[in-house]
């Protein structure tokens, strides 16, 4: 593999995806991120979540053959967290040999050793992946290039406990090590993504998009919510290729990872001045996303969307 193709005169971002399940809005995510002129999707990666990792091995597969990309590799990783969780979910019998012989972690070591300052990630599910990563190569966070993660809250409510949000819930302990390895990470917490709510009058407009599992996701909303549609990890996916929409913070997060704070995200504001050292001390910061420029992230995913 090329360590750097180009598109006329601009170079394309390689990206890995990390994901979950690949439920309706991942799969319009990563179909949004297939159909983008500005990434080189180079590997998708398969975790535990809303489903056994085996089914988001074969949904990963699938996308990739409806986008009319087959050939993109998709290993599969972690199937419970650094601390053994069960997701309660139906069983879905594994793929037979069509995703690649090496675990996720190991795709990752490999693929950003490769190609230093040049892989980005898009975490779209429990961290389980990259922390592994980040534990097999002690030189991983120097060389990616960036971690853009839609998930934690920061001083708003979860949404699987008023601690938590689900993500970062279901590896706490992973969450804890990806945000303190020194890696360039974008963090969009639940507080942010969840401000972007359309109600059932204003998308309309999934109704003409190409892409039949919007018209699908915006259909089951209006069933099953009144019709409030979320947008969390197509808000995530923005952060990756619209950075100058959202207002970043630099700053040491934390992750609680016991207790009935489980998976809690815990911001250092920086109000005082430590006189000691504590567990925040001797942590590089991250970007955490503070404000959104709501009109331009919905007229971008608008946009997107439409050319599905």
């Amino acid at each position: 593999m090329s360590r750097l193709q180009l598109n006329g005169d601009i170079p394309k971002e390689k990206l890995i995806i990390d994901h979950s399940d690949l439920g309706i809005e991942a799969s319009m995510t990563v179909m949004m991120a297939f159909q983008s002129p500005e990434l080189e999707i180079v590997g998708i990666t398969t975790v535990f979540g809303n489903s056994y990792t085996q089914a988001a091995t074969r949904n990963a597969l699938l996308l990739c053959e409806m986008a009319g990309y087959p050939n993109v590799p998709v290993a599969e990783g972690g199937t419970e967290s650094l601390k053994v969780y069960e997701p309660n979910n139906a069983f879905h019998p594994p793929l037979k040999g069509k995703e690649i012989q090496k675990t996720a972690p190991e795709f990752l070591v490999e693929i950003v050793s490769q190609n230093p300052s040049c892989i980005s990630i898009l975490a779209l599910g429990p961290l389980t992946n990259l922390a592994l990563a980040i534990k097999r190569d002690s030189s991983f966070a120097s060389k990616v290039r960036k971690i853009v993660i839609p998930g934690g809250s920061f001083f708003a409510p979860g949404n699987v406990n008023p601690a938590a949000e689900t993500n970062i819930y279901r590896d706490p302990e992973a969450a804890d090590i990806v945000f303190t390895c020194g890696a360039e990470i974008i963090v969009v917490g639940l507080n942010i993504t969840s401000q972007i709510k359309l109600l059932d009058s204003e998308h309309q407009w999934l109704r003409s998009s190409k892409a039949s599992n919007a018209q699908f996701y915006r259909d089951w909303h209006a069933k099953s919510d009144g019709g409030i549609l979320l947008l969390q990890e197509l808000v995530g996916f923005t952060a990756l290729i619209r950075p100058d929409l959202f207002t970043l913070k630099k700053s040491v997060v934390r992750v609680e990872t016991q207790g009935i704070c489980a998976g809690h995200t815990l911001i250092d504001t920086k109000f005082q001045k430590w006189v000691s050292n504590n567990p925040w001390t001797d942590y590089s910061p991250i970007s955490v996303v503070s404000t959104i420029n709501a009109v331009g992230v919905l007229e971008f995913i608008k946009e997107r969307l439409m050319k599905q």
